[in-house]
């Protein structure tokens, strides 16, 4: 059997470094904002090319409290796709805010900068850019729009950990990026976990409070906050995951490519790789007309593909109803039945990925 992701072969792989980082954790009798927390807050900043990081309970967390402490609040709206994961808008209506959807481009499926400008109004407080499936968006171009504009840029790294545009990585581009780590990603927990990096210390410092219920350091709660820590155990896991992580892309990468150069039908549209873009693969997406037939097949044939995501946000009962009128998003609509995602981890042998090209290339013949 071949499943879509598998995390607990990464926790296999390093199990001896992994065991013994978490009973050194149960031995210290910290488990909450720690040695290991504090230690992986600056490791990750250093590799996303950041000066500060604050870690979070998980990604929706480190989105919500990044829209907090840029002031993001009801009345606002915040620019985003409908192509994403169900959390990056779920974050947006928890401050109150209204999400603006847009289209995306058809070729790379990351959000289409040339409609951003016509979406921007008066109430526009921010826009989160999501680089999805391991790519980056063109965020230079997307970074000058909100600079003219004066609206925040926020990066949605959710699925990019490591991925560069042009000579820096995805995350060092925006006012905040957010991240998470849940087990799937390219950098995963062992459970939940997410961040917010920035350049700007006074951003973070709010945001490290804001996650322990608006602490100041004699724990008097001067601002509005909440609990969304993440544990010295999770934290331990990803200081040993993120040394590797480079390594771990570069396995993505090769499974990538034996992907591409292996799946040899006319009826499958396989991934751009933008100019100027290192894709890090956190998915594998394909396209194909007939997609529930070929998940069905590679089913019955014991691969587990997967769909990155069938049903629009917009789509969605309780967002339908939330964004009130009606978003006709064309690019969106279409891809979401066409989209198949093949398995792809750094576990994953190519003898595997090629037994997948030939069950793909023979459902074509």
């Amino acid at each position: 059997m071949i499943l879509c992701a598998n995390p607990k072969f990464q926790y296999l792989s390093k199990k001896k470094l992994i065991i013994s980082s978490v009973l050194r954790t149960l031995n210290s009798n910290k488990y909450v904002i720690g040695e290991n927390v504090v230690k992986f807050e600056k490791e990750f900043s250093k590799f996303i090319g950041v000066k500060y990081s604050a870690s979070v309970a998980n990604g929706t967390d480190a989105i919500e409290l990044g829209l907090k402490a840029l002031g993001v609040t009801a009345g606002n709206e915040v620019i985003t796709v409908s192509h994403t994961a169900l959390a990056t808008v779920a974050a947006i209506c928890s401050v109150g805010a209204k999400p603006i959807l847009i289209d995306i481009n058809e070729k790379d499926y990351l959000i289409d900068h040339k409609l951003i400008e016509k979406n921007i109004n008066k109430k526009t407080k921010a826009l989160i850019c999501v680089h999805l499936y391991g790519q980056t968006a063109n965020i230079d171009k997307i970074k000058k729009i909100c600079i003219k504009k004066k609206i925040a840029l926020i990066e949605d790294v959710s699925q990019a950990h490591g991925a560069y545009f042009k000579n820096k990585k995805a995350g060092s581009y925006g006012v905040i990026s957010t991240f998470s780590f849940y087990p799937t990603k390219n950098l995963g927990a062992i459970g939940d976990g997410g961040a917010i990096c920035s350049n700007n210390k006074n951003i973070i410092n709010k945001i490290r409070r804001m996650r322990e219920y608006g602490w100041d350091k004699n724990r008097v709660s001067t601002i509005l906050g909440r609990n969304s820590r993440l544990d010295e155990l999770q934290a331990s896991v990803l200081r040993i995951k993120l040394k590797d992580l480079n390594k771990d892309n570069n396995k993505r990468r090769l499974i990538a490519k034996k992907y591409l150069d292996s799946l040899n039908s006319n009826k499958i549209i396989l991934p751009l790789i933008r100019n100027y873009r290192e894709h890090v693969f956190h998915l594998f997406v394909i396209r194909v007309k007939n997609r529930n037939k070929l998940l069905n097949f590679l089913k019955k044939n014991n691969v587990f593909a997967g769909i990155h995501y069938p049903i629009p946000i917009h789509h969605q009962p309780a967002y339908k109803k939330m964004l009130k009128k009606k978003v006709k998003l064309p690019i969106t609509e279409k891809l979401s039945k066409e989209i198949l995602s093949l398995p792809i981890y750094p576990e994953l042998s190519l003898k595997k990925v090629d037994l997948i090209c030939k069950l793909v290339n023979s459902f074509f013949k």
